[in-house]
């Protein structure tokens, strides 16, 4: 690698890591989402700043043209964004569930509660249980 390319390497590296901080700053990234990409970007300042790291993993991996180590790299990173994400999305998607569930039913006491009573016991057993006018 070039100094030059190894210099732009380092800088896109070093801005992609200060850009999620700024972004976690701002409060516009989770700190939950931005750890992934934190490791990311001091995994790809690490390779920008030592040179024979990616020709030490390829020998260590058996791999004889040292970037298809990058490109394995990134195919496993985006495996484990996407099975992370997918984890996210059904999590949220079961509150959402127990949110409705909650809501109805509230929303059935409220109406049982605005119904006038036509001699009727209220279902909270107090007999003197008036609706109240203006809801």
């Amino acid at each position: 690698m070039t100094d030059l390319v190894q210099l732009v390497a380092i800088a896109v590296s070093g801005a992609l890591l200060a850009i999620v901080v700024e972004l976690v700053r701002r409060r516009r990234l989770s700190e939950e989402y931005s750890f992934i990409w934190i490791v990311c970007a001091v995994a790809l300042l690490a390779l920008s700043l030592w040179r024979n790291l990616l020709d030490l993993a390829a020998s260590a991996l058996g791999v004889h043209y040292p970037p298809a180590v990058l490109l394995l790299v990134l195919t496993a990173f985006v495996v484990i964004v996407s099975l992370y994400f997918s984890v996210v999305v059904s999590r949220q998607r079961q509150q959402i569930e127990r949110l409705v569930e909650q809501l109805a039913l509230l929303d059935a006491e409220v109406r049982a509660l605005r119904q006038p009573s036509s001699g009727q016991r209220p279902a909270s057993g107090k007999a003197g249980w008036q609706p109240v006018a203006g809801r």
